[in-house]
């Protein structure tokens, strides 16, 4: 049963008094993946009995249960969250579908009651009441060219609120329909205020032309308009374009010609740049730090850096192949989230040498020593604090009853596969790394650094921080702000995402955009002759990451409208590690643009 507005799952057999059904009794768990385990999906077998195009007619799901005044309480307080029950068919979520003429509409799942005003019930107070019946309607096709028998292309449901008045032979009535002057009210009866409850249910098959290829279409009814994914790729395209013209008059038209002026200066222009003859000669600018541009943070901050950047490109190994599988038909289905989340932590394990190799490669290029560390802390922060983070809100949820919290097998599992696959792999990439030679820089670094001038104002001003951290972020985020609305709709309210290529553009569009945007913000950073851009130009494209936590609460306060205290802690904690993924990736992004941009145009620059 899930809640959007708990976002704190519970097990249908939690339900009071809810029925358990000799299926229940009889048949054993299903097989979960990793990721189901770590979302606490738990697929169990429903109390109900269904044989293929065998109508059922209304029929009993047990024998009649007496709910106590405390489950009265209890499935009061599930109805007043709006919990849902999810039930599955062949692999087919349960829906309840109203199409008329004018309205189609479609939602996964079905409440376990509702509350009505007075001036629906006839009562004096809103009161709640339980949904006791359903009724399913099976949708078949019979093709026998595609599949030999049939294939289930539909399941649906319709709950009713029905108070049984059983006869002497205890059978139901063959009509039973929604009235509020039949509707199961909850509410007790008696001294001991209890509640006789009769559960029921019937199915019907219906034969269908839908198309076994076309039968997810139903849950895409009510699903934002595929022409705002069209806006949202034209957005995203409009600001990388606008970025690779600003990066382009940069690159081909002022440093071409900066760079050509100063050569001449010296006595080394090219013979076919008579152009430029007249240019300014003498050092300005981004010239006059050639002896800085490459003085890489010492300590601690280089340590911190090549970690940063290390993760940050796995993560981004990791969404690079994930987007590609997503392009592959059945290899990463939408629609099966746990199977969905195995892959993805599975492919993440698997980067770790992409990680080792990087975190190795920058901090030999800024003169570390100690590998060992390096190397072991590159293999444990990021991880770790999301291990941390996730064991803590497990605990809180264990404590709740909600049915995502994780067992200890499962997170022992996981920490099996940090310690025995993702390790190692880290550890070899790093030792891959640092077996490398170094990273080459054109220019020698002085042994005292040059004082940095006072900032004179101009463009060279948005370089400077915090002002570069704001600017850094901004453009990135907002080429993927409208994507975002659909991926943080199928995450939290329970939408389905099916637009893979879609996501697979946008996310090239961001990789580009975010290291335009900050190449440019290095160079003017360059300009104001501040050599300091090593941690600077990290920061500036992980802003995007408080970008995107802040879209997370302006989601949470419009959109979720979330109720209680735990439901906004789990929200958040995972918002805020998504949005750290984010800073880290984008961030690793930013640093090597930058440093492949200064070692071209330093390299250029004929240094007497």
């Amino acid at each position: 049963m899930e809640s959007k507005k708990t976002q704190v799952p519970i097990q249908f057999y939690y339900l009071p008094g809810v029925c358990s059904g000799p299926s229940q009794k009889t048949s054993a768990k299903l097989k979960k993946s990793l990721g189901a385990r770590l979302m606490g999906q738990e697929v169990l077998p429903s109390p109900y009995l269904f044989q293929m195009k065998e109508d059922v007619p209304p029929t009993k799901t047990c024998e009649t249960v007496v709910l106590t005044s405390k489950q009265i309480s209890r499935l009061k307080y599930y109805i007043a969250r709006q919990y849902r029950v999810n039930m599955n068919l062949d692999d087919l979520p349960v829906v309840m579908r109203l199409k008329m003429k004018s309205i189609d509409y479609s939602v996964k799942g079905y409440p376990i009651g509702f509350r009505a005003p007075p001036s629906y019930s006839g009562l004096d107070d809103v009161e709640s009441f339980l949904y006791n019946h359903l009724r399913f309607t099976v949708r078949y096709r019979n093709d026998p060219g595609e599949f030999a028998g049939y294939r289930i292309v539909g399941f649906e449901v319709m709950p009713v609120s029905y108070e049984h008045q059983l006869g002497k032979d205890n059978t139901l009535v063959n009509t039973i329909t929604n009235n509020p002057k039949t509707n199961l009210l909850l509410k007790g009866q008696g001294p001991k205020k209890e509640l006789t409850v009769t559960y029921s249910y019937e199915v019907k098959f219906v034969e269908s032309d839908t198309f076994w290829s076309d039968r997810w279409d139903v849950y895409l009814v009510g699903n934002p308009d595929e022409d705002v994914h069209l806006y949202a790729i034209m957005n995203s395209l409009m600001i990388c374009l606008f970025m690779t013209s600003v990066v382009i008059t940069v690159m081909l038209r002022t440093l071409r010609k900066e760079i050509n002026a100063y050569n001449s200066s010296i006595g080394i222009l090219e013979e076919d740049e008579e152009d430029f003859e007249d240019a300014a000669i003498g050092e300005s600018g981004w010239k006059l730090v050639h002896g800085d541009v490459f003085r890489a943070p010492a300590g601690y901050s280089s340590l911190g850096l090549s970690i940063c950047v290390g993760t940050g490109l796995q993560i981004g190994c990791t969404l690079l192949i994930c987007a590609v599988l997503m392009l592959i038909p059945g290899v990463m289905n939408p629609m099966n989230k746990g199977k969905t989340l195995s892959n993805i932590v599975f492919v993440y394990v698997f980067s770790g040498s992409a990680s080792g190799y990087m975190s190795a490669r920058i901090y030999k290029l800024c003169g570390g020593k100690d590998w060992k560390k390096n190397t072991l802390y590159t293999a444990v922060a990021f991880p770790g604090i999301l291990v941390s983070l996730f064991t803590m809100l497990n605990i809180f949820l264990a404590f709740s009853g909600a049915a995502t919290s994780v067992g200890i097998l499962t997170i022992f599992l996981v920490f099996l596969l940090w310690l025995c696959v993702s390790t190692p792999l880290v550890f070899v990439g790093a030792y891959v790394g640092f077996r490398r030679e170094k990273i080459e820089i054109p220019t020698r670094v002085n042994q005292i650094a040059r004082v940095i001038p006072q900032s004179t104002g101009g463009w060279s001003q948005l370089a400077m921080a915090p002002t570069s951290y704001y600017i850094g972020g901004l453009l990135p985020f907002g080429s993927i702000c409208i994507e975002m609305f659909f991926l943080m709709n199928a995450l939290w309210l329970s939408q389905v995402y099916y637009m893979a290529g879609v996501l697979a553009a946008v996310l090239v569009v961001l990789v580009m955009t975010s290291a335009q945007v900050n190449v440019v913000m290095c160079y003017l950073q360059l300009c104001a002759e501040d050599h300091r851009w090593w941690i600077r130009s990290f920061l500036n494209a992980a802003s995007t990451g408080a970008y995107l936590f802040g879209y997370g609460i302006w989601f949470l306060i419009t959109k979720l409208k979330l109720v209680g205290i735990l439901p906004v802690t789990v929200y958040l904690t995972y918002m805020f590690m998504i949005a750290l993924a984010f800073a880290l990736f984008l961030g690793s992004i930013g640093f090597l643009a930058c440093l492949s941009f200064t070692r071209m145009i330093y390299g250029a620059l004929k240094v007497d």
